[in-house]
């Protein structure tokens, strides 16, 4: 089991790789790649933890967090738990340029000319909602933003005001990025909690950490790309690695419930690695491979022999 692997075994940088010892996965650290952003790493849990508290002080999201630990309680894990802490993603496919939102790994991707990409865990729309997909730019910055609640939030709470001032009340925290599409921004957030989960309605919520350096890099005018890939595939020292998320529903059922749901490989997925693959799709383990689209940790993967 994969995550027999992850309990047992530390190695700060360390990704899994494909063979195994005794019917556990190991761990490697792969070289750079240009195809990486950030390093899997491991954190013991104290008694009176819970994964939604943990999630904001690790860097990482709730889902994603869950995810990377089918086993553990969300809210019971106990004294002394290992969890494997996945801050390291594969990039999205597509122009590697300005800002690109992926729903599918729950993540937003900074790219600067000259620089390493930054990745960060981002909160999305909850059930009943959507954050769109496609191409917009963004229009306008603003510190410490005026939130105007529109009329889904009125629906829902009735007594807000016309308009909440900056200050612990106001849920788009200290820093916003007014896009192109009305009504979605990306913004920080009073309750970092809600990062790295299905919790706003359209807009995409950062760390308040996070969107504070992301303010401060991205000029106005940037473009803004978001897009819904749950599997990314790359290629890191001469071998392919695959990572595969939950999907939107699976995402979706995690942050409701604490659980996983049986979702299965996604559709395609061998049609992908053997793309990505090329003229070295004979080295391809498909068992390891169909085992990741099972599983869909979301922790990169190399599939290569």
């Amino acid at each position: 089991m994969l995550w027999v692997a992850l309990a047992s075994l530390a190695c700060a940088g360390g990704f899994l790789r494909s063979e195994s010892r005794g019917g556990r996965y190991v761990l490697e650290a792969p070289p750079p790649s240009a195809d990486l952003v950030g390093k899997l790493s491991f954190h013991e849990t104290h008694a009176e933890d819970t994964l939604i508290d943990l999630a904001p002080a690790l860097g990482v999201g709730y889902v994603e967090l869950l995810a990377a630990n089918p086993k553990v309680d969300p809210w019971l894990p106990g004294e002394g738990t290992r969890l494997a802490v996945p801050a390291a993603r594969l990039l999205p496919s597509g122009p590697r340029e300005g800002i690109v939102v992926n729903l599918g790994d729950l993540h937003l991707y900074y790219f600067e000319t000259g620089a390493p990409p930054r990745a960060y865990p981002i909160g999305i729309a909850k059930d009943g909602y959507a954050t769109p997909t496609g191409l917009t730019q963004v229009k306008a910055k603003r510190e410490k933003p005026i939130w105007v609640p529109g009329p889904s939030a009125r629906r829902d709470d009735p007594s807000l005001p016309l308009r909440v001032k900056p200050g612990p009340d106001n849920p788009l925290g200290e820093h916003a990025l007014y896009l192109g599409w009305p009504m979605v921004l990306i913004h920080g957030t009073n309750d970092a909690r809600g990062v790295g989960r299905h919790s706003s309605r359209g807009c995409i919520r950062l760390y308040p950490d996070d969107i504070a350096e992301l303010y401060a890099l991205a000029p106005k005018g940037i473009e803004v790309r978001v897009v819904n890939e749950t599997v990314k595939l790359g290629w890191i020292g001469g071998e392919l690695y695959l990572e595969v998320n939950p999907d939107a529903a699976e995402s979706l059922l995690i942050d409701e419930t604490g659980k996983r749901g049986d979702a299965g490989a996604p559709a395609g997925l061998h049609e992908q690695v053997t793309r990505a693959a090329g003229k070295q799709a004979d080295r391809i383990d498909w068992a390891r491979v169909d085992d990741i689209g099972q599983r869909r940790y979301g922790v990169p993967s190399r599939v290569t022999r």
